[in-house]
């Protein structure tokens, strides 16, 4: 769907973010964006932006996934959770660098077309879930990695309670209409060592009733 030169394009503002580790960058040079996006939007799916997606949602920029995949350093026997499945394209990204990704998505459109694509390229090491991603994935916890995609005011003691220890955690801490910051969490026994990251703006992190659209 997309140029071979849009791809290059794309590996190389990655790398001018600083995620040069061989193993991410082979894995966006595998996933294929464009089956993440809606299809007006094919063309622009190696551009570094964010998009659309259903359900009032985003895909993230293809530098900041990047970003938070490096920050997670995740190995390939890791067990990781991952809050906000959205289209699915950071959940193929972190399939490729992991054993098994757990995925809730509390829009069950969002979900059911994510796994959709999951089958349609291959991708048999994630699981699916329609549930409050406040909740975590109690069943099989504890996690390495925890990934959040949405931002939250503070990080949910549920979802830190289900991290393992010496395991981390990624995630957007600030309100939901004003200049967040991307931050991992290092869990060192009942404390947790906080990075600040960066600054950036998702969409909420909603804590609920989930939503059958």
């Amino acid at each position: 769907m997309n140029r071979p030169t849009d791809k290059a394009r794309l590996l190389l503002q990655i790398r001018q973010e600083g995620v040069t580790d061989l193993r991410i960058l082979a894995a966006f040079e595998s996933v294929p964006r464009h089956m993440f996006v809606p299809e007006m939007f094919f063309e622009h799916a190696c551009d570094d932006t964010s998009l659309p997606i259903p359900c009032g949602q985003t895909i993230s920029q293809p530098s900041l996934v990047a970003v938070m995949t490096s920050a997670l350093d995740v190995g390939d026997r890791m067990k990781v959770l991952e809050i906000g499945t959205g289209s699915g394209y950071q959940t193929a990204i972190l399939a490729y660098l992991c054993r098994r990704v757990y995925t809730i998505e509390r829009h069950r459109l969002l979900s059911l077309e994510a796994n959709r694509r999951f089958h349609e390229l291959g991708i048999h090491n994630i699981s699916t879930s329609v549930n409050d991603g406040y909740q975590g994935w109690p069943a099989q916890a504890p996690f390495q990695r925890i990934l959040v995609t949405a931002a939250a005011p503070e990080p949910p003691p549920t979802l830190l309670k289900q991290l393992a220890n010496d395991g981390i955690m990624v995630i957007p801490i600030g309100p939901a209409d004003k200049k967040q910051t991307l931050y991992r969490l290092r869990r060192e026994g009942e404390s947790f060592r906080e990075d600040r990251l960066i600054d950036v703006r998702f969409v909420p992190l909603v804590e609920g009733d989930i939503s059958e659209t």
